[in-house]
C-alpha cells in the first residue's frame, strides 16, 4: 500500500495540516479544494489510516495523522536536499525573528551560517510574536527566534500553536532601570503582547501603577529623560548603565508578584535566590520533525 504514496500527496497532507482547512491549504497550493481532497483521500486509502477528522470547523489530525506529520516534512525536506544536490540549486532558509532580535541577535547567527555554509541563502523575517508561530506553524519561516520562559513553548504567556519543537540558545537578562535622580516609581511598560510586558506581569503584582507606551525603545528614551522606571533587555540599557545614563533599581518587596501570590503561575523573581537579574530564554522554534533540515541553522544559533 506504502508504494502508492507520492510525494505531492506529501505536500497536500502538510499543508492541509498546517491550515487546518481544505480551502487553505488550496490557496496555497494553488489548487482547486476538490483537488486537495481528493489527493487526501488517495493518501489515507494508500496507507490505510484515517489522518483528519473532517469538522465543521475544518480538519483536525488524527493519531495516525500527528504520527505522519512528524515524519512528512522529514520526507519533503530530504526530497529537496536531492534535488538541490542533482540541479546544483541553492539552498534558501528563511529565519523569523522579533524586530528587537533581529537588530540585535540575528546579524551574528547569519554571518556564522555563512562562514560555516556559503552555499546557504538566509532570508530574513521581522514579525510580531503572533505572526512569528503562525508562520512557523504555515512554513512561511522555517525557523524563529523569539523569547520565553520556562520548559514549554508559551509558559511566558502566550499560546503557541500545536507541534513545534524548540531550543533555547541563549537568554536575555533583564534590567530594571531608572535614571540617576529620576522618578523611580512609575513603571513604564511595553503593549501587552510584548515579551518584555509579559515578563513584566509575571515579575510585578497587579497593583503596581503602570504607564503603557509604544515600544521597548521608548520606554527606554522615557526612562532615559527621568520619567519612570522600566524592565528592560540588556541589549537595550547596557551601554546606558555602563555610561551611567541609567542605573539599576531594586522592586519593594511589596510589589513583586511572588510576594502577593502567583495566581496560578510561576512569578518571574528578580533574584530567584540566586542574586542574578531575571532572564528570558532566548528561543528557536520550529515544527517537530524538521531538525535535520535545519541543522546548519541551530549550530548556528546555539554557538
Amino acid at each position: 500500500m506504502l508504494r502508492r504514496v507520492e510525494l505531492r500527496h506529501l505536500q497536500v497532507f502538510v499543508a492541509v495540516a498546517r491550515a487546518g482547512t481544505v480551502t487553505g491549504a488550496a490557496n496555497v497550493l494553488e489548487l482547486a479544494p476538490a483537488s486537495v481532497s481528493e489527493q487526501v483521500r488517495r493518501l489515507e486509502n494508500g496507507l490505510g489510516v484515517t489522518l483528519f477528522d473532517r469538522t465543521p470547523r475544518g480538519m483536525r489530525l488524527t493519531a495516525p495523522g500527528k504520527a505522519l506529520l512528524e515524519r512528512a516534512q522529514g520526507l519533503l525536506d530530504h526530497a529537496d536536499e536531492v534535488r538541490r544536490a542533482v540541479t546544483g540549486r541553492r539552498r534558501r532558509v528563511t529565519v523569523g525573528a522579533l524586530e528587537m532580535l533581529a537588530a540585535t541577535r540575528l546579524p551574528g547567527v547569519v554571518r556564522r551560517l555563512a562562514e560555516r555554509r556559503p552555499d546557504l541563502d538566509v532570508d530574513v523575517r521581522t514579525l510580531n510574536r503572533g505572526q512569528l508561530l503562525a508562520a512557523v506553524a504555515d512554513g512561511g519561516v522555517d525557523a524563529a527566534l523569539l523569547l520565553d520562559a520556562g520548559m514549554r513553548i508559551g509558559t511566558l504567556g502566550f499560546r503557541p500553536p500545536d507541534g513545534l519543537d524548540f531550543l533555547d540558545v541563549g537568554e536575555v537578562a533583564l534590567r530594571l532601570v531608572a535614571a540617576p535622580g529620576g522618578d523611580a516609581r512609575t513603571l513604564l511598560v511595553s503593549p501587552p503582547e510584548c515579551s518584555i510586558r509579559m515578563a513584566v506581569e509575571r515579575m510585578f503584582a497587579a497593583d503596581v501603577p503602570r504607564r503603557e507606551l509604544t515600544s521597548i525603545s521608548t520606554a527606554r528614551e522615557w526612562v532615559r529623560q527621568g520619567l519612570g522606571r522600566s524592565l528592560l533587555p540588556d541589549f537595550a540599557v547596557d551601554a546606558d548603565l555602563d555610561s551611567g545614563a541609567l542605573v539599576t533599581v531594586a522592586p519593594a518587596p511589596e510589589e513583586c508578584r511572588a510576594a502577593q501570590g502567583a495566581g496560578g503561575g510561576k512569578s518571574l523573581d528578580a533574584s530567584e535566590g540566586t542574586g542574578r537579574s531575571p532572564a528570558l530564554a532566548l528561543r528557536m522554534v520550529w515544527t517537530r520533525g524538521r531538525e535535520a533540515a535545519l541543522r546548519d541553522v541551530l549550530y548556528a544559533m546555539s554557538d
